[in-house]
């Protein structure tokens, strides 16, 4: 199968941030001339997520506390050994998706519409969102 396919760097320097990705998504959306059908946006880091939910701070900080809880950052994880010192990351990115699918309709992200946003979870480094929009979509011009 075909597929549009277009790619975002960030690159962030805390030990976790929370990047509001949805005006870059939707631009790409526009511009791959995608009508009706589906956008992948996928997480190529190991310890980098996306998800779609609200763009509020006192959600984002909630998320924050909940993935703070259940992988705190520590210095006894057995991934330490291997001299990284990134344990936390990789249980807190396997908790949030690796990748979301959003709908397309009518040229826009239809979730979006709905107060929901794309965000990105990731560590400090430069992290590269894949982004694919399936041929067998409804495109308006020809590719």
């Amino acid at each position: 199968m075909k597929c549009h396919t277009e790619y975002l760097k960030f690159h962030t320097k805390a030990h976790r941030d929370y990047i509001y990705i949805t005006p870059q998504v939707e631009a790409i959306v526009k511009k791959s001339g995608v009508k009706e059908g589906i956008a992948l946006v996928s997480a190529m880091h190991i310890t980098a997520g996306v998800y779609v939910n609200d763009d509020e701070s006192g959600l984002i900080e909630d998320i924050d506390e909940w993935l703070e809880k259940l992988a705190p950052f520590r210095k006894d994880y057995k991934h330490h050994y291997t001299g990284e010192d990134n344990g936390d990351s990789h249980l807190k990115a396997l908790l949030i998706n690796h990748e979301v699918i959003v709908p397309i309709t009518a040229g826009k992200l239809d979730s979006v519409l709905r107060r929901q946003s794309i965000g990105s979870l990731q560590t400090p480094r430069t992290v590269t969102y894949h982004l694919q929009f399936p041929r067998n979509s409804l495109w308006a011009v020809t590719p």
